[in-house]
């Protein structure tokens, strides 16, 4: 059903720098300046992802090597000396690597970024094989679809299968990729569905609901005053005599 976002597979990039868990220290240095990123997966002989290679790790390893500056203002961490001087990338590298699944949704790979610290994760089938890279950047790619796109999808497929027999048009508007949702449905049960729904949908930033149920007909309403009880002074000013009451 539409309204569910991305996934991984589709915003990930799959040309990407992968470097063998041999990889000596200047070549590693190297790749990660040629590819102008900051860090890169570690492979075995398999191709499977072991761990990832990071310019802090570089730094940890060279601090080591030359003696840590003083800094009389900070105490600064201490190093891991028995790593430092490992010069290949399976001893350098940061492990298990904290990777994603292509199927894994747009927020389940933010969130994975963000409680592990990092920027961007490699991509692993099953079998723990690389299948590329997902950024920060990436996963930010989807909100720049047209807003005239997302409100396509969503009249195409939302709205005719929640309310295939709204009481008015449901009208769709999209500015900046803010939903505004107007009109009248006859089961108003499904506005919170048709939100959430919405919500979901690739480049949708907020939804603005504004859904109301069907007219009342107050001939039909039992918690209507009954128009013959209306007090004179709120009802009308004038009355038509009773046949045969007249002057």
């Amino acid at each position: 059903m539409t309204g569910t976002p991305h996934v991984v597979n589709d915003v990930m990039t799959r040309t990407v720098l992968a470097l063998r868990h041999g990889a000596a220290f200047k070549d590693i240095v190297k790749a990660l300046q040629q590819w102008q990123v900051s860090a890169a997966p570690v492979l075995d002989d398999d191709g499977r992802v072991v761990g990832v290679v990071s310019e802090a790790d570089l730094l940890r390893m060279e601090e080591a090597r030359i003696g840590a500056p003083v800094d009389y203002g900070h105490v600064r961490p201490q190093l891991d000396l028995a790593r430092a001087p490992s010069v290949t990338a399976a001893a350098l590298m940061t492990c298990p690597a904290v990777t994603v699944r292509p199927e894994a949704t747009l927020p389940e790979a933010a969130r994975t970024m963000a409680r592990h610290g990092v920027k961007r994760l490699p991509v692993v089938d099953a079998d723990g094989l690389l299948r590329g890279v997902v950024s920060r950047a990436d996963l930010l790619k989807v909100f720049l679809r047209a807003d005239e796109d997302i409100a396509g999808e969503i009249r195409r497929e939302i709205v005719p299968h929640l309310f295939p027999d709204s009481a008015e048009p449901v009208r769709v508007r999209v500015c900046d990729g803010v939903v505004t949702l107007t009109g009248r449905v006859t089961d108003t049960t499904l506005v919170p569905v048709a939100v959430g729904w919405v919500r979901g949908v690739n480049g949708v930033v907020d939804v603005e609901c504004a859904l109301v149920g069907p007219r009342r007909r107050p001939d039909l309403d039992p918690d209507l005053p009954d128009a013959e009880r209306v007090p004179p002074d709120r009802g009308c000013t004038s009355r038509i005599p009773e046949e045969g009451t007249g002057p």
